[in-house]
């Protein structure tokens, strides 16, 4: 038996989510109209509708995301989206909020949210338990730690494998809230950890001046399908339902290729999709939206991920200054174009940016000289000629066919098969009449019914009977096409495998007795959950908190001390630091608390800063 691996892409709208089924994802997921955990990326039913027809064509799948906490006044509007959108045809639903399953949910499968902190073997067996249908687990996991999930669940699970990350493990940041009021785990997250911050020990002495210490580069595991696949995972997300179309398109390619390399050199895995994609680029990571790659903590901790200079896109190495003039420069390494946007680290450690006005010959007239120098590396975080194809139709999905043609003295029949093994035909009236070239007319019959135009398929194969055809008019044949192929994606359609999910409620044993407000419970439903498998003790959401002072806000395996090399488990010659270290925005301040055997970071909120 085949085991499908499914890409999974971000959808911002129903454009970008058939674009990322077009360059070959098997299945997207799109915010709900509302209560998706990027608040600016909620659809509308209609667009998510028009989505799921174009998915299911390729029997790709359509999860939404209503993956945030809900007050008890939201509950009932979260039933209605829910069982409106598995009325439409979705494949699953993504949350956070156990609430939701205390309700009267239609049989969609559930997804448990990254945001639902799902990173042991105990938590994931829980949400198995329960009713889950598959986790999305944490970004923060090695290889080793997915393995031993893998070992004690039989869940699908799902892993992030590309794009921004989070510095706090998902689900358990407070920050956003509780200096801006603006909750994460309520869609508006006004990201803190992309600003600027001082470092300073208990002296007072400033360690690191206004640098992006909580900002991580982006992931990148594309040359990791075959550890993730033997740890056990079974489907690889891409992050980025607010990224633009060049993104989507760039990014799904590229894993779409990576994940079909290991597919080719394993019989014992599949795609998860029907159809192939033909691409008129060719994907390069590097070229598209990204602050740097790591690979994060897949090997486990090994290489610092930070950085601290920008939280900016920096894109692709383009080479270094040689030479310059009043009004240009060159370089050595990569060709640039008019549009090209550049940037590169000034002597303050600064990123500054400018824009290619002009490439003549070798030399390059860009918008602003300030800064530029010799030995100044560039790097190109705009590509304007790939930006500009990756605009245009870039991709085309087939599903490939055999078509048998058929004629008989009373008229003629089409009859189709896909590479599913989905068949229809349909039928046409049509006197027989001797062809003045049988032979001609057999091309003609081959060449009319191998065209598709701009539907979903391609014609592999056509066989014609009998060998000796009759006369048939080219508008006939064209006619009796369309039709076949009508009816075919109809047949399709309606053949379009759907997963229903009965969870029956229970009274499974958390893993914890006690709960504080990491549970993230906002609402009764949620409490109530709780308290049906064991719970005795909980409190509510950090949302419901008058004062955070004095609160852990945010969570992560990141640590600054590794990131400076003044790791406790380092050798000797680490770097001193006196602590407990601090850091500030200019606003509040934050004292940092590190649990050295676990390796976590907790930040904790000291409250404003006096001025």
């Amino acid at each position: 038996m085949t085991t499908p691996l499914e890409l999974l892409a971000p959808a911002k709208n129903a454009a970008l989510g058939m674009a990322a089924i077009d360059h070959g994802a098997d299945a997207v997921y799109i915010g709900a109209p509302q209560f998706s955990a990027r608040a600016e990326a909620g659809s509308d039913v209609a667009d998510i509708s028009r989505l799921i027809r174009h998915a299911h064509l390729y029997y790709a799948r359509v999860y939404v995301a209503l993956n945030t906490i809900l007050t008890d006044a939201e509950i009932p509007q979260a039933r209605d989206i829910i069982h409106t959108v598995y009325e439409m045809g979705a494949d699953g639903l993504i949350i956070q909020d156990v609430g939701l399953l205390e309700l009267d949910l239609p049989p969609i499968p559930l997804i448990a949210s990254t945001q639902m902190h799902n990173d042991t073997p105990e938590k994931v067996k829980f949400l198995e338990g329960v009713g889950f249908s598959r986790v999305i687990l944490a970004r923060e996991l090695s290889c080793e730690e997915i393995g031993r999930i893998r070992r004690e669940t039989a869940i699908e699970l799902e892993s992030f494998v590309h794009g921004a990350l989070c510095v706090s493990y998902s689900g358990q940041c407070y920050m956003s809230q509780a200096v801006a009021q603006r909750s994460g785990n309520r869609g508006v997250c006004a990201q803190p950890c992309r600003s600027r911050y001082t470092l300073s020990d208990r002296t007072g002495n400033t360690l690191v001046e206004r640098k992006f210490l909580l900002s991580l580069k982006d992931l990148n595991l594309s040359n990791h399908i075959s550890d993730l696949v033997d740890a056990g995972v079974t489907a690889f997300k891409i992050e980025g339902r607010l990224k633009e179309i060049d993104y989507v398109k760039n990014v799904v390619a590229a894993y779409r290729m990576a994940i079909d390399d290991y597919i080719q050199t394993h019989p014992g895995y599949g795609r998860a999709s029907s159809g192939s994609s033909t691409h008129t680029f060719s994907p390069d990571l590097d070229r598209t939206f990204n602050r740097g790659y790591t690979p994060y903590f897949i090997d486990g901790r090994k290489e610092k991920i930070a950085s601290f200079d920008t939280q900016k896109a920096i894109g692709q190495s383009v080479g270094t200054v040689t030479a310059t003039g009043k009004d240009f420069f060159e370089i050595s390494g990569s060709e640039l174009e008019n549009g090209d946007g550049l940037c590169f680290f000034n002597r303050e450690k600064n990123l500054v940016g400018f824009r290619v006005d002009q490439v003549r010959e070798k030399r390059i007239y860009p918008n602003s000289m300030q800064g530029l120098r010799v030995g100044t590396r560039l790097f190109r975080n705009h590509d304007h000629a790939f930006c500009r194809a990756l605009k245009k139709r870039s991709a085309k999905r087939q599903i490939a066919l055999e078509i048998r043609f058929e004629q008989n003295p009373d008229g003629i029949r089409v009859a189709v098969t896909d590479e599913d093994g989905h068949q229809s035909h349909v039928d046409q009236r049509l006197a027989w009449e001797p062809a003045n070239h049988p032979e001609r007319m057999k091309e003609q019959i081959h060449t009319h019914l191998s065209r598709t135009g701009d539907t979903p398929y391609t014609v592999a194969r056509v066989s014609i009977r009998p060998g000796t055809p009759g006369f048939i008019p080219l508008s006939t044949l064209n006619e009796i096409r369309r039709n076949a192929l009508d009816h075919h994606t109809r047949i399709r359609l309606e053949a379009c495998p759907r997963t229903s999910y009965h969870p029956v409620p229970n009274s499974v044993p958390y893993p914890q007795s006690e709960l504080t407000h990491t549970a993230n419970i906002l609402n009764d439903h949620a409490e109530q959950f709780y308290r049906r498998h064991g719970v005795r003790r909980l409190e509510r959401a950090f949302e419901t908190l008058a004062d955070p002072a004095g609160k852990t806000v945010m969570t992560t395996r990141y640590c600054i001390r590794h990131q400076l090399d003044a790791c406790f488990k380092m050798p000797k010659n680490r770097r001193m630091l006196e602590a407990p270290l601090y850091i500030d925005d200019g606003r509040h301040r934050y004292r940092l608390e590190f649990d050295c055997k676990n390796c976590r970071m907790h930040v904790v909120l000291e409250g404003p800063i006096r001025k």
